[in-house]
């Protein structure tokens, strides 16, 4: 199964180390399934997944029930029915998931104003202030899950710790409806007893590249040094070494502004064939053009971007001298730019597309909703 590496944290973000703070990374439950599952009784308890049941569909979403079987978002329809002949196809339905959304937005605020959304479900709150003296950012993920609850008749996940790295780790430890904290001092020792694919920006091909390295946890990766990860893994290296130790010094973003929109795939196998290049770019205009939709970004140029298996890593853009018109323009844009790259030079191992030149409007900043990346197939820039 083709894996996606989540993107890993932009360190040109980071600022100089401001001391501890208190963040709580909020992750609502397999969320456009579960609001389809509390929409509709008969769905519930069955495996459902969000997206297109046929032909290029794609999944946007999958329910627990399905996810048992290995259903996962990104997934081809056809691969995602033969794991499970019974899974429940329902159509997107995004003017719902995006009144939910504000809803979860609203409760966030009566505890912070720095939130920093990442999508439609899930947000780093940065609670450091505690604007109503609750005293604890334990309790003040355990209030929020608790008014999601009775607001929405959702369930959200929440890790709480002293910096969004690690906040973000916790919140998928204890999934569905769990909390994790991460006190300080248990930063390095709980991101070191982690496999490395657990760590975001490592997809299935950096593991097995680490696993022939002999690093397979968090504790291998600590126990290199940084000229060993520079040599073998190039500008990811600093972002590894960092995260290796527990440390990330990237603030909680409110109304940041998005430069692009895009999405990337890393596959199982390196491919090089025309026609297996183009049925892959189709499924991710698929995907990305639903972000793009959801989002309500528009922009001028399109970026196709290419890692060989060498880890060369190539992009090619075209610009127009106007807004893309739509998703047909969007695709064969970026069919244009792939065509001009054939034959490749060595099989890929990455494929991704991005949406930039952005519209700057209130659209484009962190308030709005930003698909998240999908911690097993989809990175979405």
């Amino acid at each position: 199964m083709d894996g996606v590496d989540p993107a890993a944290p932009d360190e040109r973000d980071d600022d100089e180390a401001p001391g501890l703070r208190k963040i709580i990374h909020v992750d609502m439950d397999a969320f456009f399934a579960s609001v389809e599952q509390r929409d509709n009784p008969e769905l519930r308890g069955k495996p459902v997944a969000v997206g297109g049941a046929g032909g290029r569909g794609v999944v946007a979403a999958a329910s627990y029930e399905a996810r048992k079987f290995g259903v996962r978002s990104a997934m081809p329809s056809v691969t995602a029915k033969r794991l499970c002949p019974d899974l429940i196809f329902c159509k997107s339905n995004f003017d719902t998931y995006r009144e939910v959304s504000q809803q979860i937005r609203e409760i966030f605020r009566q505890f912070t104003p720095h939130v920093e959304p990442l999508s439609l479900d899930e947000a780093y709150l940065d609670v450091s202030d505690d604007i109503l003296g609750i005293g604890s950012a334990t309790r003040i993920a355990e209030l929020i899950r608790q008014r999601i609850r009775e607001k929405t008749r959702l369930t959200a996940s929440a890790g709480v710790s002293y910096n969004k790295f690690l906040a973000k780790l916790a919140s998928d430890q204890n999934k569905p409806d769990g909390i994790c904290v991460i006190r300080p001092g248990e930063g390095a020792a709980f991101v070191q007893s982690l496999p490395v694919r657990r760590f975001h920006g490592v997809g299935p091909k950096g593991a097995e590249k680490m696993a022939r390295l002999g690093i397979e946890t968090g504790a291998d990766l600590a126990a290199r040094d940084i000229a060993f990860l520079r040599e073998n893994f190039g500008s990811l290296a600093d972002y590894l070494f960092r995260a290796a130790r527990g440390i990330d010094l990237r603030p909680v973003r409110a109304n940041r502004i998005r430069k692009s929109v895009g999405g990337e795939r890393t596959f199982s196998d390196d491919i090089s064939s025309g026609a297996a290049l183009r049925d892959t770019l189709e499924r991710i205009v698929d995907i990305v053009w639903e972000r793009i939709e959801t989002s309500r970004s528009q922009g001028r140029t399109v970026t196709l971007k290419m890692k060989y298996n060498d880890f060369t890593l190539v992009s090619r853009a075209k610009s127009m001298p106007r807004n893309i018109s739509g998703k047909a323009e969007f695709g064969a844009m970026g069919r244009e730019l792939l065509e001009e790259q054939l034959p490749l030079p060595l099989p890929i191992r990455l494929m991704g597309l991005t949406l930039s030149n952005l519209e700057n409007h209130p659209s484009q900043t962190g308030d709005q909703p930003e698909r998240k990346p999908d911690t097993a197939q989809l990175s979405l820039l």
